[in-house]
């Protein structure tokens, strides 16, 4: 009796641990994304505060000289684009319904397919009610949707401020860490630590720099030929291609052409060829030089990596989610061992092998 009232006991507290540990995630989880960007971006300071400390000077030093930089960058982009880039934003999204209902007449009336274009609308929340405020916004500039949303601007401050701390101080924070475990457990957290900063920051690097080369390369294409909203299709086709796998080139260049192909589809071919062309050059001039730093991925595991990222943070976590795979898969690449294939693994065609045979 003795041993079920113990393994009732039991049971109950695992069951309030668990739900307290679920409320607390539940209501932390805003904070522990913005620790997470606050790690990513340390870690893509990473080169910058070696260099200043190679040099002699103190990690706070180049970390302080690197945000402040960004932050230059930042108000440098926003005076330069800011009010363009949320007038046509505000434009596209204000038009986005009759765009909708306009590919809708067409499919209807070249393929038969009886669409609803109010139901489709509804659907994805596109309706004039749902659209005003955010248009409203997005017209009033940068410092309007600040005010707007002041949220937003104390969770950019919160992450400058992480990024700093874990940035300049990250000998210490290993240190400390270090200090709670064994001599030989200690090898091993700095090999971690080594191996995440080193994979991670690459990949992160690499993303950024090809993201801000394919915005401004799709931007100053869009500008020549006259897409509509071309500031905002370009940043989109930039980040969606670099941190979304296999779909996000395609998904880049879905947005613009969906916003020109109803209008004028000379446009849409033309940046069909341009997307085609242009990914010729970055999957082998541009991404072998970038990307030397950075670990391959399959494409299937950064895939599933943003939607549990997209689950669990939102479209901010869809962004971070490959990343944080990428270190952990470097770290466990690092202690695991494979062996070798016995000889009918060896004998197995390999991919290319199999379609050249079937074809």
């Amino acid at each position: 009796m003795t041993f079920f009232k113990r393994l009732g006991l039991t049971l109950v507290i695992v069951i309030i641990a668990f739900q307290v540990t679920e409320n607390l995630f539940g209501r932390l989880s805003h904070l522990l994304m913005l620790l997470l960007l606050s790690w990513l971006g340390s870690i893509a300071l990473e080169p910058i505060v070696r260099w200043f400390e190679t040099r002699g000077y103190k990690r706070g030093l180049g970390a302080g000289v690197a945000i402040v930089g960004l932050i230059l960058f930042i108000t440098g982009f926003m005076i330069t684009f800011g009010s363009m880039l949320f007038s046509q934003l505000s434009a596209a999204v204000a038009a986005a319904p009759d765009v909708i209902v306009s590919i809708t007449n067409w499919l209807n009336q070249t393929f038969g397919l009886g669409l609803d274009a109010s139901k489709i609308i509804s659907d994805l929340n596109l309706d004039t009610n749902n659209l005003t405020p955010v248009v409203s916004n997005l017209a009033g500039g940068f410092l309007s949707l600040l005010t707007g949303t002041f949220v937003a601007l104390f969770d950019f401050m919160t992450v400058l401020f992480f990024t700093f701390y874990f940035s300049a101080d990250a000998n210490r924070v290993r240190r400390t860490i270090a200090g709670y475990l064994k001599p030989e457990q200690q090898q091993v957290f700095l090999n971690v630590w080594t191996i995440a900063v080193a994979k991670t920051g690459g990949f992160v690097i690499s993303r950024l720099v090809l993201a801000a080369i394919s915005a401004t390369a799709h931007g100053t294409f869009f500008w020549a030929i006259g897409v509509p909203y071309w500031l905002p299709m370009a940043i989109f086709a930039g980040i969606t291609s670099q941190f979304v796998p296999t779909v996000g080139t395609y998904l880049g260049i879905a947005v613009p052409l969906v916003f020109t192909v109803g209008t004028n589809p000379i446009l849409g071919i033309w940046i069909v060829v341009f997307a085609t062309l242009y990914q010729q050059i970055e999957n082998y001039v541009l991404t072998p030089r970038v990307s030397r730093a950075t670990m391959d991925m399959h494409p299937a595991i950064a895939l599933a990596a943003v939607f549990i990222g997209n689950a669990v943070f939102g479209p901010i976590g869809a962004i971070i989610g490959i990343p944080i795979v990428a270190g952990a898969i470097a770290v466990a690449e690092a202690y695991t061992h494979r062996h070798e294939l016995i000889a009918e693994f060896n004998n197995l065609p390999s991919t290319k092998e199999s379609e050249t045979e079937s074809s």
